[in-house]
């Protein structure tokens, strides 16, 4: 049964007009609501799961702001002889359950806002996992499909020394992202211990994750974050009298993420019939052999030419015929109209926050479950500290004791969110949000309020 209210004590909320009391609080924060703002929809999503799970007000505000906002600028040289100046950003959310940790994205469109609400979903998706971890997210502002390799390296090497007094293997763990791979983060290591030269060899391997295998990387962590997202189906789907074998499914993004997911399900019996990437969209309602299409797309860049599948446009595919939408691309993909035509049952969030707050009052209103991000997206974090885990410890797992464990994690961060959806009464994200903030909460009151 849900609350009616939460504490009766003199800085808590009433649920019975709950927008009103997220007015006082934004107010409070001088936020003005912008539904296109990233941070903004986070926030309230959040400040919505605090209120209905009993949150203090304290422990909201605490949880409203990143305690810090990192900002820097620095020069590039190019190949051209030329220096360019970059932007970067570290936002560091909460550090209440532990380190900061959260990816690095380089992206040519990153702004502040973006940078903050990625990072308070990282503090919610390592409290709803349960790892030792507070959120944080950063990046720098630029396209590294431009970027020569060389210059790619030193805008990673500018960026990391331009920050690196601000991280630490027990402090802040960056991690790769959109736009930034595994080679990214050897570099991003190599500069750490070249700037922090303290530092011993074990806190240079683990000052950082997702590294190569050869660096002290997680075996299996390419395909961490689909499995997890398997995980996460094969305990929930039964839920909505849906199962792998037989399921019909498509895809929105094909990169690794995307891909590997697609892969899995189909090795368990499911069908894909659709996919959409940036090159354009692909539908065949018999069937698109996902490991072929990986193939396709490593060589060819993209889906377009797949000759196993005809080019449709985007609302012939949003409209395919499917039990399971799967978006794996960017956030705020999914926005009202997106919303509106998709036919399945069911949307997993594989990407971190792909629906818009109009999306997501879309699919409400149509019935459409939908299983979070903050779930779905967490096997890479997962892996991620099992990464941390094995450097600390400077312990070898192999790639099946890897899933075995993220296997583990996964599914019981899905029954605890079934378990909120029925103690709360609510939809899916909104359960997932809860149990999230429950656990917060419950440190914050343990630890107390300095001074």
């Amino acid at each position: 049964m849900a609350q009616q209210k939460i504490n009766t004590e003199s800085d808590s909320f009433s649920l019975g007009h709950p927008p009103q009391d997220q007015r006082v609080l934004l107010e409070h924060l001088e936020i003005i609501p912008d539904s296109k703002n990233l941070f903004h929809q986070v926030l309230q999503q959040a400040l919505t799961a605090a209120q209905l799970a009993g949150m203090r007000r304290s422990h909201q505000l605490m949880l409203a702001q990143p305690k810090n906002e990192i900002v820097v600028h620095f020069p590039v040289l190019m190949d051209d002889g030329q220096h360019r100046l970059f932007t970067g950003y570290r936002i560091q959310h909460n550090n209440a359950l532990g380190p900061y940790k959260g990816g690095l994205r380089f992206h040519p469109h990153i702004t502040l806002d973006q940078m903050k609400g990625l990072a308070m979903v990282m503090t919610l998706k390592c409290s709803l996992m349960r790892l030792p971890f507070g959120g944080a997210k950063g990046g720098v502002r630029c396209n590294p499909r431009e970027l020569s390799r060389d210059e790619l390296m030193r805008v990673t090497r500018r960026y990391c020394s331009a920050i690196s007094n601000q991280i630490g293997p027990d402090y802040d763990i960056p991690g790769p992202g959109v736009g930034t791979d595994s080679q990214v983060m050897a570099w991003f290591a190599d500069t750490c211990a070249q700037t922090h030269p303290e530092y011993g060899r074990l806190d240079v391997t683990r000052s950082v994750t997702g590294k190569p295998i050869e660096l002290g990387g997680c075996p299996g962590r390419d395909r961490a974050s689909a499995m997890g997202m398997v995980t996460v189906l094969e305990e929930l789907l039964p839920d909505f009298d849906l199962s792998l074998e037989g399921l019909r499914f498509s895809v929105l993004g094909f990169g690794k993420v995307g891909s590997w997911t697609a892969r899995i399900l189909q090795e368990r019996g499911a069908l894909m019939v659709a996919v959409l990437d940036d090159t354009g969209a692909v539908r065949n309602d018999r069937g698109i052999d996902a490991q072929e299409l990986a193939r396709y797309t490593q060589t060819h860049g993209g889906v377009i030419g797949f000759t196993q599948a005809q080019v449709v446009g985007k609302n012939d595919f949003y409209s395919a015929p499917v039990d399971l939408f799967i978006p794996a691309a960017l956030e705020g993909m999914l926005d009202a109209q997106a919303a509106s035509l998709i036919t399945a049952r069911v949307v997993a969030e594989a990407a971190s926050l792909p629906t818009t707050a109009e999306g997501d009052e879309v699919f409400l209103q149509r019935g459409i479950e939908v299983l979070p991000s903050i779930l779905c997206n967490a096997g890479g974090l997962v892996a991620s500290y099992f990464e941390w885990v094995m450097n600390k410890g400077s312990e070898i797992w192999t790639a099946t004791e890897v899933e075995e464990h993220l296997s583990q994690q996964m599914i019981l961060a899905a029954r605890r969110t079934r378990l909120a959806r029925h103690r709360f009464e609510c939809d899916l994200r909104t359960a997932a949000l809860c149990a999230a903030v429950e656990q917060i909460g419950r440190v914050h009151e343990l630890r107390g309020v300095f001074p």
